[in-house]
C-alpha cells in the first residue's frame, strides 16, 4: 500500500509563485496543504492516510455524522483560506487519488472546464440572502374576545389567528419574491434552495426565502444596501457573506 493518497480540495490558478503562507495552512486531519501545478490551473491537495482514506473506509466514514462534519469544516476552511488570493472551484467532500500524477491527469483532461469555471467566479463573491416571515401580532380586540360563549370565542379568536397567519405569510412570501427581483438584477447569478426548517435555521419564524448568488466586489456594497432597505413589516432579511462561490463552481469530481 503505498504511504499516502492525495485529497483534493479545489482547482485554483497556478500561481505565478507560490504563496508564503501556504505552508502553515492545514487542511484535514491537521495535514499540510499543498498545490499540484499543471499549466495554467493548481490542484489545492494534502497526503492522506491511505489506510483512513481508502474507498471502504470512507464508506464507513461518510455515514459517521461527527467525522463528516470534522472534515466538513476543514475541507471549507481550505477553500476559504485560498479563496482570498483568487477565484478557486471546490470539488465535493472526500474526494481522494491515488497520487499526484492522476490529479495531474485530471487538471489536464478537464482543463478548459476547470478554466471557464474560475472565469465564471473570478472578482466574484457568493452571497446569501434569507428571507423570514414576520410572526402577526395576537389580535386582541374585543370583536375578537368578547362573545356570550366561550368556546364560541376561543373558536372566532383561533381561526382569526389562522387567517392573519396565512395572510402574513402570503404577505411575506409576495415580499420575498420582489427582493429576489431586486437582488438578480445586481447580482450576476442566483441559485435557489429550498427553506430550512427552523431547526435548521436557528429561526422561530417561516423562512420564504433562500437564495445564493453570485455578486461582483464593486456590487457588494450596492447588495448591502438594497438588502437594507427591503426589509418589511411582514418580512426580515438576513444576509451573509461574502464566501467562496460554492453554489457557482462547485466541481463534482471523483476518482
Amino acid at each position: 500500500m503505498a504511504d499516502s493518497v492525495v485529497y483534493l480540495y479545489a482547482v485554483t490558478d497556478a500561481p505565478a509563485e507560490e504563496p508564503a503562507d501556504e505552508h502553515v495552512l492545514a487542511g484535514v486531519d491537521g495535514v499540510p496543504v499543498r498545490r499540484i501545478v499543471s499549466g495554467d490551473l493548481a490542484a489545492v491537495v494534502s497526503s492522506v492516510d491511505p489506510t483512513r482514506f481508502s474507498e471502504e473506509a470512507l464508506r464507513r466514514s461518510l455515514e459517521d455524522l461527527q467525522w463528516l462534519e470534522r472534515i466538513a469544516r476543514a475541507h471549507n476552511a481550505v477553500v476559504t483560506a485560498v479563496a482570498r488570493s483568487g477565484p478557486v472551484a471546490p470539488v465535493r467532500l472526500a474526494t481522494v487519488y491515488l497520487d499526484d500524477e492522476n490529479v495531474r491527469r485530471l487538471l489536464d483532461e478537464r482543463a478548459s472546464e476547470f478554466t471557464a469555471a474560475l472565469d465564471r467566479i473570478r472578482g466574484r463573491a457568493e452571497w446569501g440572502v434569507k428571507g423570514f416571515a414576520v410572526r402577526a401580532e395576537a389580535d386582541t380586540s374585543p370583536q375578537a374576545t368578547e362573545e356570550s360563549k366561550p368556546g364560541t370565542a376561543y373558536l372566532m379568536r383561533r381561526r382569526a389567528e389562522r387567517d392573519r397567519a396565512a395572510r402574513g405569510l402570503q404577505d411575506a412570501a409576495e415580499a420575498a419574491e420582489a427582493v429576489h427581483r431586486a437582488v438578480s438584477a445586481v447580482a450576476v447569478a442566483s441559485r435557489r434552495y429550498q427553506p430550512q426548517d427552523p431547526r435548521l435555521s436557528g429561526r422561530r419564524e417561516e423562512m420564504v426565502l433562500n437564495v445564493a448568488y453570485l455578486v461582483d466586489e464593486a456590487g457588494a456594497e450596492v447588495l448591502r444596501g438594497l438588502v437594507e432597505r427591503q426589509q418589511g413589516e411582514s418580512l426580515r432579511l438576513e444576509l451573509t457573506g461574502p464566501w467562496a462561490p460554492y453554489s457557482f463552481a462547485t466541481l463534482e469530481e471523483g476518482p
